[in-house]
């Protein structure tokens, strides 16, 4: 049974969480468990070169990225509290608590490329060292040198290296995408399956979840293909049709032809105002499917959109007059 934690790894309840598993994990009695670490940003707008996370927090806009970190109820301030306390608590240290706002996106590539070169031991390993270097030994993670040291830790000898060319880039992008797809919004949230379980909850909590997981039959798995589409179409459903086309890019180059493809680009290119693509996919679209009354209508309404009203209204009356008929 495979666990993905997705987490941001400045989110102290990240480290928490993982403690918190793993004690769940070591009373666990069933099938054996992978734990597979994925991408999540609270803090997206983290600039490249650290800076003093003190100074950061009095910024208003602060509060909102910290929320995807904070549980239910609880202002900041009170969650660095608690944290805290229950960090000592689970033995992470005393003090404990991050001192820099650090980009935490080459420690999620660096993580990533741990998975691919290494497996779950070997990512969980260079999880363990980049959160200790950002939250107990107070260690800048944006920093290619404390990241590649992180690495050396944790057994990962060339991680640094591969971190440096730019590895794991597209990885961690497309991991953030289907994060969203699927509906991870805090840090950290547990997910097996179909099931998910946010927030860093008590081992107990873990184990109900890992034992309601196991006890799911599986879901049939649908070829890689099929997935990446239907991820791109929940991007999009959630009005993120830049996301859409990042999923659908493979798609695209090796699957061009096929109609659903087509459709679902068409409809991404429409909404991300990329009108010339969206009019020339959609006409050839609509010449090979003249009835489909949903294509008439975007073709119109893009036409509409370039300014080109007299060659919107013959498609906008065609699918008009094809709903009138389907009702």
């Amino acid at each position: 049974m495979r666990i993905e934690i997705w987490a941001d790894v400045v989110c102290p309840w990240a480290y928490i969480g993982k403690r918190r598993l793993e004690a769940a994990l070591a009373g666990w009695d069933g099938e054996r468990v992978e734990v597979v670490w994925r991408p999540f940003r609270i803090d997206p707008m983290a600039p490249r070169k650290a800076e003093p996370l003190a100074e950061w927090q009095i910024d208003p806009l602060a509060d909102e990225a910290l929320s995807a970190c904070t549980p239910d109820g609880l202002s900041p301030v009170e969650n660095a509290t608690r944290v805290s306390r229950i960090a000592a608590d689970a033995g992470l240290g005393t003090p404990f608590g991050a001192v820099w706002r650090a980009d935490s996106g080459p420690a999620h590539r660096l993580i990533a490329l741990a998975h691919e070169r290494g497996g779950a031991a070997l990512q969980d390993a260079v999880v363990e060292e980049v959160l200790k270097a950002h939250f107990v030994t107070a260690r800048d993670i944006s920093d290619p040198d404390v990241l590649a040291e992180a690495a050396r830790a944790a057994g990962f000898a060339d991680g640094g290296d591969l971190l440096a060319s730019g590895a794991g880039t597209d990885r961690v992008r497309e991991d953030l995408l289907r994060g969203k797809a699927i509906g991870v919004r805090s840090s950290p949230t547990l997910v097996a399956g179909k099931r998910a379980l946010a927030g860093a909850q008590s081992p107990e909590a873990m184990t109900a979840f890992l034992r309601d997981a196991a006890d799911t039959p599986p879901e049939r798995e649908l070829p890689e293909e099929v997935e990446r589409l239907r991820l791109a179409e929940s991007l999009l459903d959630k009005r993120d049709p830049l996301g859409a086309l990042t999923l659908l890019r493979p798609l695209l180059a090796d699957h061009g032809t096929e109609w659903s493809v087509r459709v679902l680009a068409a409809r991404a290119y429409y909404h991300s105002a990329q009108l010339e693509r969206a009019r020339t996919e959609l006409e050839s679209l609509t010449a090979h499917s003249p009835d489909d009354a949903y294509l008439r209508l975007l073709l119109g309404r893009t036409l509409e959109r370039q300014g080109r009203p007299a060659e919107a209204a013959p498609h906008l009356r065609l699918a008009a007059a094809m709903r009138q008929d389907e009702e």
